[in-house]
């Protein structure tokens, strides 16, 4: 088999928009520059961090030469699209600024999407680490997997991990990019291109770790019920579209019940008594029982 040389192989652009986690960018800036893939373009926007993130970022930008701005607060969507603009890749490559890439990542997901042109995302499995760094468990096992919209919408497999996404341009092309409107990005942004025709595939390895700390976005409650609902809303013509909204609307409740009352009252009352299930009467047993 022929090696392809450096100017033969897809340039990769990976972007990370950084906001507040100068405790954690530079392993996340490091993780890209060692890479084991040799065709990789970095961009890194601080999207208006009050931290000490730009002074620790400038420090790595200087030693390394990777393409560095900084910019008033405009969200992660607004800053990804401006990104992907000056991007020369044709594969992009979201990553937070507080998750980390192991070496092989990008060249496994190169290689595994050569010669693929249905597959408009592919992603892998993700390990969690703490605040520290520290590995928290093993990964979860999980096989490789074939995602279609209906899988995703309806949940029907285990999803993408975010940390892992790696896009094909033409597929965000096609779809217009991330919608600024929409907070919760990954999410809305596969549902656009699966529903176009394009899969997701997710390869079975281990590519990227998640670092769970006080500020990830999941532990937002009300964040993700809004955010959750309003992208469910773009796709209100499909005829799962009550049930899909009925079953986030119960698994929220139950998550809530434990950690943010007002919220799990609020939505006890949305929900009719006959649409209650398992997930209802267990979240009622934990609102009720936990003070």
């Amino acid at each position: 088999m022929a090696v392809l040389g450096r100017e033969q192989l897809p340039l990769v652009s990976v972007i990370i928009a950084s906001y507040n986690h100068g405790a954690y960018v530079e392993q996340s800036i490091l993780s890209v520059l060692q890479q084991t893939y040799p065709n990789v373009e970095l961009l890194v926007v601080d999207d208006g961090s009050t931290d000490h993130s730009v002074g620790r970022i400038q420090q790595l930008q200087q030693a390394h030469g990777f393409d560095f701005r900084t910019q008033s607060n405009q969200g992660l969507s607004r800053t990804l699209n401006e990104a992907i603009s000056r991007a020369r890749g044709s594969l992009i490559v979201p990553f937070g600024s507080d998750d980390i890439m192991l070496p092989e990542r990008l060249a496994l997901q190169v290689d595994y999407m050569r010669d693929k042109p249905q597959v408009g995302i592919c992603a892998g499995n993700i390990e969690e680490i703490n605040e520290l760094g520290v590995l928290l468990a093993p990964a979860r096992p999980l096989p490789a997997r074939r995602l279609t919209f209906d899988d995703i919408f309806m949940h029907r497999q285990p999803g993408a991990p975010a940390p892992t996404l790696m896009f094909r341009r033409e597929a965000l092309e096609r779809v217009g990019g991330f919608d600024p409107a929409i907070r919760l990005e990954d999410l809305l942004i596969q549902l656009k291109i699966t529903r176009i025709g394009f899969c997701i595939d997710v390869l079975e390895k281990v590519l990227a770790q998640y670092r769970v700390h006080p500020t990830n976005t999941y532990k937002n409650y009300r964040f993700m019920l809004e955010n959750v609902l309003r992208t469910y809303a773009h796709f209100s013509d499909h005829p799962a579209y009550p049930h899909v909204c009925r079953r986030f609307r119960h698994s929220m409740f139950l998550k809530a019940a434990g950690t943010d009352k007002a919220l799990a009252w609020q939505l006890l009352h949305e929900m009719p008594l006959h649409e209650w299930d398992g997930k209802t009467w267990r979240g009622l047993l934990r609102l009720l029982l936990r003070r």
